[in-house]
């Protein structure tokens, strides 16, 4: 079939017509890193704490431009208020850690035989930080955590004040990245649309899309992939043995990619056929508790607010409510940056208020049991001016893309 573009094509001719374009993304500067150091100092100034503890991970990455992978060798920097960087690291990776690091700092090592938590209390003493508290990356794995704790004998407090209010909120660089980023993932979704045929397995698709971010330039591929056929779109995550397409199936689609250490995200779901009454009035449900959302998504509301926009929206339809199916059964929306999901969390009495520079997705899906779901995500970003989309939504159930 095809119509609306949906199927009619083939993986051959839509990988073959994708052009390489994420050469043109500009990645983050080192000005940026040291105004986030800044901006961070400040904080833990207010918050009288005597230094920050950043785990490896995409905390160390969002201040430092260090990639590191925690593991169970303890690798991170000490952040004092007056800006001073320390890293920790084992002696054999001094220079891996030296390629990687992109703001300088002084580096301390420890053999493998050493405690790395003893060492850090030296730094500590050092510079005279003998009591008060220290923060501590709410990453850290619970073995680091406890060594600094019982090393330092300070009162350990946690980071999350300081480093979930710097990045949540995104620079114009971080959203010009996400933006080109979520344009290449809805074109992916299109060209997904165009190969669909009767007994392609969900498989094939996901190494389709998969070859097709890599064709746009993403060198890893997918950062993930959802790919979910009728009833196993009532799942939100998937299931263990996804069935083949089928005429008349709905058709769910979750992927992103990810560049210059951020993601993409967005998830289309429509129908491989004909929709009936009941599967298309869920999807203009869906939409509408997407753009209830999407309304309310403005400067001082809250990110409990958002959620409940979109509950009511679908609960006044007879369906949950709260969590109830069918309906929604989790909350609305969540973060996006370095991870994929981050703050702020658009979820039932979060109280964080909207803020310029917030982003973070939209997709209220709706599941009815044993039949099938739908789930429209987009995300936002938010503006003095209001919320503004990073991707157009879905136009509707059969035809998606506004063919």
């Amino acid at each position: 079939m095809s119509k609306f573009g949906i199927g009619g094509s083939t993986i051959e001719a839509e990988l073959n017509a994708i052009k390489p374009v994420a050469h043109v993304i500009k990645p983050i500067q080192e000005a940026e890193y040291k105004s986030r150091i800044q901006k961070a100092c400040e904080l833990m100034k207010l918050q009288n704490a005597q230094a920050m503890y950043l785990n490896a991970g995409t905390n160390l990455l969002y201040f430092t431009g260090t990639h590191w992978h925690a593991s169970e060798r303890m690798v991170g920097a000490i952040l004092l208020p007056n800006g001073d960087l320390h890293y920790i690291v084992p002696s054999f990776e001094k220079g891996t850690l030296l390629d990687f690091m992109a703001i300088e700092g002084e580096i301390h090592c420890w053999e493998e035989h050493e405690s790395p938590y003893l060492l850090l209390n030296n730094i500590l003493k050092e510079n005279n930080i003998l009591e008060g508290d220290i923060l501590i990356d709410e990453s850290t794995p619970f073995f680091v955590y406890e060594g600094i704790s019982k090393a330092t004998g300070l009162n350990i407090e946690n980071a999350h004040t300081v480093i979930s209010e710097c990045r949540m909120i995104k620079s114009e660089a971080e959203i010009a990245i996400i933006k080109a980023l979520m344009d290449i993932t809805l074109e992916v979704h299109k060209a997904t649309a165009r190969i669909l045929k009767v007994g392609i397995t969900t498989k094939e698709i996901e190494d389709f899309i998969n070859e097709a971010h890599k064709r746009y330039g993403m060198i890893s591929g997918s950062y993930f992939c959802i790919v979910l056929f009728g009833k196993d779109a009532s799942f939100p995550h998937g299931v263990k043995t996804p069935k083949p397409l089928e005429l008349n199936d709905i058709v769910l689609v979750d992927t992103g990619c990810s560049f210059h250490d951020y993601i993409s995200d967005i998830t289309r779901t429509y129908i491989f056929g004909e929709a009936n009454d009941y599967q298309q009035k869920i999807w203009n449900i869906e939409k509408e508790a997407q753009l209830a959302a999407f309304t309310a998504s403005q400067m001082g509301l809250t990110c409990g607010d958002v959620d409940l926009a979109a509950r009511e929206k679908i609960a006044s339809y007879g369906l949950g409510p709260d969590y109830n199916l069918p309906g929604l059964p989790h909350r609305t929306g969540h973060g996006i940056g370095l991870d994929i999901h981050e703050y702020p969390y658009i979820l039932k009495g979060n109280k964080t208020i909207l803020k310029p520079g917030m982003c973070y997705s939209i997709e209220p899906m709706i599941c009815v049991p044993s039949e099938f779901g739908i789930r429209l995500e987009d995300h936002v970003y938010i503006t003095k001016d209001g919320p503004k989309w990073f991707t157009e939504p879905a136009h509707s159930i059969e035809n998606p893309f506004g063919n």
